[in-house]
């Protein structure tokens, strides 16, 4: 009986323990000790798991340490898990702005655009419209089917065609949305500078290399185990876009 009441006790005192260290990481902040804020955000995620307040929190603590790398990352966090957060979305862009490597988006116009949808709500706001979006469908298909007048029977139709299109583009963005939150395929940048290698080894004079600063947003491709590295022990195949392809030390970076 004794051992239920201290899992009990010790389960009710997990939360407060996390909004105090929570608390604690906002008076460090307030205070300008944006280390020590850092460190207790990050303790708070560990103890009570990934939040978009913390990865906010997170991410502004690091702007203000002058870690702008880091920064990017716990706002993309952020994003993931609360694509509406405005202000989040809003510090992220500003914080691009001040990177020096900022690689255009080569993309299609129509990949942009589906990114855009994907990224504007959560999966699960998503999948309610994929199921507004439905209903609809029938609702237009009753209309085609008892409509009363010509005129009503053809909008039926085609309003359940153009309705039933939608609904499949809403669940495969609804799932896109939701493999987005456990994608890993993305990485930032998070020391001064690193450099892009055509081959997975500490560069030498006669290599061609190009520089790569903080802040900036690389795709993982491939990797490798580089065990005779003394500095990282694995590398990253990154593309920074459509047509570059690299190697740089995993170490350099953080994946989002």
């Amino acid at each position: 009986m004794k051992a239920i009441l201290i899992i009990i006790l010790a389960w009710c005192a997990a939360p407060l323990a996390s909004a105090g260290i929570a608390a604690a990481a906002d008076s460090a902040y307030t205070a300008d000790d944006f280390s020590r804020a850092i460190e207790l955000y990050t303790r708070a995620l560990e103890t009570d798991g990934a939040s978009p307040d913390l990865y906010y929190n997170l991410g502004n603590a690091y702007y203000r340490n002058c870690n702008l790398g880091r920064a990017i990352v716990a706002y993309h966090r952020c994003l993931r898990l609360d694509p509406a957060n405005a202000d989040a979305r809003a510090n992220l862009a500003f914080v691009n702005s001040r990177i020096q490597d900022l690689p255009e988006d080569d993309s299609s116009f129509l990949t942009r655009m589906h990114t855009a949808v994907v990224t504007a709500c959560s999966a699960n706001a998503w999948a309610w419209i994929a199921f507004a979006a439905f209903a609809l469908t029938l609702a237009a298909v009753a209309l085609y089917i008892f409509g009363g007048g010509v005129v009503l029977r053809k909008v039926g139709f085609f309003g359940a065609f153009v309705l039933a299109v939608l609904t499949a583009y809403f669940i495969v963005v609804a799932a896109a949305a939701a493999a987005r939150i456990d994608d890993r395929s993305h990485a930032i940048v998070t020391v001064p500078t690193t450099f892009l290698n055509s081959i997975p080894r500490q560069p030498k004079q006669t290599d061609k290399v190009v520089p790569l600063h903080e802040g900036t947003r690389v795709e993982i491709i491939d990797s490798v185990p580089t065990p005779d590295d003394p500095v990282s022990p694995r590398w990253y195949n990154v593309k920074i876009n459509n047509s570059t392809h690299a190697w740089l030390r995993a170490t350099d970076v953080e994946r989002i």
